[in-house]
């Protein structure tokens, strides 16, 4: 067995031996220097706690890839800060007094390497294991030889055994759910065959976070799992002897440190934010994962692309997850409720949560139900799973839209005729089977996501009917902000929209375009610079709407404005149609049956739809405005806060209420409310 202080103690006495005869017998420092190797000898050689050093200093040679040699300098370089002793001998041996940590030129000198050798450089420069891996730290001196060595505490503690941890890193750290599945024993013996590194493709709706547990659970191994996505901070390199690398390629390199000395494989989820940095020239990361000392298993959500690194790890592909294998999950994680309620059952079948999200929405969920006092039930499991799965992503530049109140918008809140209602609940329907449906046959490998286009005319409930079908998924609504979209400059927009699409891709939301007439007009005759790149990106958008694994909607005031390009590509089409009389009166009931109404001045349902062309938005605005005025009145709403408001609203909207419409607003009729 390989003794470290044992050596240890062997080098110092060689070195003192050496100062002994340099100084004719005159050394200062000699029975400071005596005294301390003395209290060693006893401490260490006459005992047994020197075996347990020995398997610690043992096990992170083993992981390392250290030899006897790098093994006793990492020992050396350690030890003062484990015994004070040491630390007196060091300093006994520079002749300062008092105790001190190693230079190179006499952590050299104990191991007996030359300072002016290729050795020395191999054992203790930039390039060596110890450096490379982060086990020591340089610290410059006047010449490298007079250079200060420390190991950083993680090492230290390790090496004293204590449970090493790097705040850092604890900040990235995340727990998965391994999960036994295809794909996973293919990655499962690439790591029994000692493959470094390997690249977990996980589309959305897939689980490659636990397959990648899985497969390393397989081996029995542990793992040490980050999330990429966490890392947002500036570099904070101190080590003077490494490269400063970017804030991603130092947080995998303590990552991957930490995971060595714990004896654990390390998982990266979050792949496609390396892949980001990567596009932008930055390929730190992926470097210092390659050279990393243990197993490394990446998950991202995009494919591999060979400019990243030139030697091409292992690929695989995590297929989705089926519907049986979801209800497994959540059935699991939320208990007998799933089995029983087959609406909730579809429901949750269809979100693309992970197994950590499923897990996680189960423990929102009970906290939401103790909070209010309440049992576990299919509505509270509901909406955790939407706050789960729209709040997944750090990243901002989205706009949520959450309805007010207790519950959220249902079909019943859509006064719409049958026939545009009809497609809408179709829509839901195949949102939540898509999976089970693109798993089979020609579309296995065709886009997963779904598309629809609501056309009609402002204020006829096409951004009402995106919030019922996110309301009905559980999902959270993705409103994109089309005055950020829009860039006059070539190509902007086009890089717009895939942050808008990467993001969405992200969370499990329902991405909604409003006004998209504005952003997905026909493409134009070619006749400029602006004209050509225009159409290049209207080109890009039809791709990546069909690459989209999700729910994308649509909202345009002019269907006409819509090619047929963009027809062919949508799941849907639904026409929103301005409202008839039947229905212009239900909406007034609809509005009116919030508020509190002046019985001594009715407001005359009727007569306002029969008489009033106006869109459900504008019922809405009208409704509104009088509630402010009755209010502001201290009185109840009555029929002549509804004309003031409404005449208001018809200059707004640059029209005119004509003098005999008014008359007949108020005309008493049999049929009336």
């Amino acid at each position: 067995m390989h003794l470290p202080m044992s050596d240890l103690i062997d080098g110092l006495t060689v070195a003192g031996k050496r100062r002994h005869d340099q100084s004719w017998g005159d050394w200062r420092q000699a029975d400071s220097f005596d005294a301390a190797v003395s209290v060693l000898t006893e401490d260490y050689l006459s005992g047994t706690d020197e075996n347990v050093q020995a398997d610690r200093v043992d096990m992170v040679a083993a992981t390392f890839g250290l030899d006897l040699i790098d093994a006793g300098l990492l020992w050396s370089i350690a030890a003062p800060d484990l015994d004070a002793s040491v630390a007196l001998a060091y300093g006994a041996l520079r002749d300062s007094g008092g105790t001190s940590a190693a230079t190179v030129a006499l952590a050299l000198e104990l191991a007996a390497i030359p300072t002016n050798s290729r050795e020395a450089f191999a054992r203790l420069g930039p390039d060596s294991p110890l450096s490379a891996h982060g086990l020591i730290e340089v610290i410059e001196g006047d010449t490298w030889l007079t250079s200060t060595l420390r190991t950083p505490n993680i090492v230290t503690a390790t090496l004293a055994g204590a449970e090493p941890k790097d705040q850092l890193v604890s900040r990235l750290q995340c727990t998965l759910s391994p999960l036994s599945l295809p794909g996973g024993i293919q990655v499962q013996r690439a790591l029994q065959q000692g493959e470094p590194l390997i690249w977990i493709h996980a589309p959305s709706g897939s689980a490659g976070d636990s397959m990648a547990a899985g497969a390393v659970e397989a081996t029995g191994q542990g793992w040490l799992a980050i999330d990429a996505r966490r890392c947002t901070a500036a570099a904070t390199s101190t080590s003077a002897n490494r490269i400063v690398r970017g804030v991603l390629g130092e947080a995998m390199a303590r990552a991957a440190r930490v995971a060595g000395l714990r004896g654990r494989a390390l998982i990266v989820i979050g792949g496609e934010h390396l892949a980001e940095a990567a596009v932008d020239g930055d390929l730190d990361a992926f470097a210092v994962l390659a050279a990393a000392a243990i197993p490394v298993v990446i998950v991202g959500a995009t494919a591999w692309t060979s400019s990243w690194m030139t030697r091409r790890p292992l690929t695989v592909t995590a297929e989705p997850l089926t519907a049986a294998e979801r209800i497994e999950l959540w059935g699991r994680e939320v208990g007998p409720m799933v089995e029983r309620d087959h609406a909730l059952r579809q429901n949750l079948a269809g979100l693309r949560l992970s197994p950590e999200d499923v897990a996680e929405t189960a423990r929102y969920a009970r906290l939401l139900a103790a909070s209010q006092a309440r049992e576990l039930d299919a509505a509270t499991v509901r909406e955790a799973a939407r706050e789960i799965g729209g709040s997944r992503s750090a990243r901002g530049g989205r706009v949520r839209t959450d309805p007010v109140g207790g519950e959220g918008p249902t079909y019943d809140d859509l006064l719409l005729p049958e026939r545009a209602i009809a497609p809408i609940r179709q829509l839901v329907t195949w949102a939540r089977h898509r999976n089970e449906v693109t798993a089979h046959g020609p579309l296995r490998h065709r886009g997963r996501g779904l598309t629809a286009l609501f056309a009609g005319s402002p204020g006829t409930g096409k951004t009402l009917a995106a919030h019922v079908v996110a309301e009905q998924l559980s999902m959270e609504l993705f409103q994109v902000d089309l005055v950020g979209i829009v860039d006059k400059y070539i190509g902007e927009t086009e890089k717009n929209l895939e942050r808008v699409f990467r993001a969405a891709e992200s969370l499990d939301v329902v991405l909604f375009f409003d006004e998209a007439d504005a952003l997905f007009g026909s493409r134009s005759e070619v006749s400029d610079a602006h004209d050509r790149y225009a159409n290049q990106e209207v080109a890009y958008l039809l791709q990546r709407m069909e690459q989209f694994d999700g729910v994308t909607i649509l909202a345009t005031n002019l269907r006409g404005n819509l090619d047929r390009a963009f027809s062919r590509r949508m799941s849907f089409i639904v026409h929103f149609p301005d409202p008839d009389p039947e229905t212009r009166r239900r909406l007034w009931h609809h509005h009116l049956a919030q508020i509190t109404l002046d019985a001594d001045d009715p407001v005359r349902v009727a007569n306002l739809g029969d008489e009033l062309a106006l869109t459900g938005g504008d019922i809405r605005n009208i409704v509104l405005a009088a509630t402010y005025d009755a209010t502001a009145a201290g009185e109840p709403v009555g029929m002549r806060h509804i004309v003031a408001a409404t005449t208001s609203e018809f200059q707004k909207l640059s029209r005119v209420l004509p003098e005999d419409a008014l008359r007949r607003l108020y005309a008493r009729r049999d049929d009336e409310n």
